[in-house]
């Protein structure tokens, strides 16, 4: 099973899971290790990130609607300040 699923949203996809009420995180450049306890969506609006996986490496960036699957253990390389929707399903 794929544990980082990388996809593109309409405006109206947007709009009908409500991503823009979402709470939002934000980060400066910087490389730290994660995982995840639980599965967790975000809809990226600005930076570029590359997560490192055992599975390989993702390139994420403004546009991305990106969900992270339970028990990932990856890496956040943030490559330029990341601002994110997230959400916890």
């Amino acid at each position: 099973m794929e544990k980082v699923i990388i996809e593109k949203l309409t405006p109206e996809e947007i709009e009908k899971r409500g991503i823009k009420s979402w709470p939002i995180w934000e980060k400066e450049p910087s490389k730290f290790p994660w995982t995840y306890s639980g599965d967790e969506e975000c809809y990226i609006l600005e930076g570029e990130v590359t997560v490192e996986t055992d599975d390989g490496s993702y390139h994420i960036k403004p546009g991305d609607f990106v969900t992270f699957k339970d028990g990932l253990s990856c890496t956040w390389d943030i490559k330029s300040r990341i601002k994110k929707h997230y959400n916890f399903p």
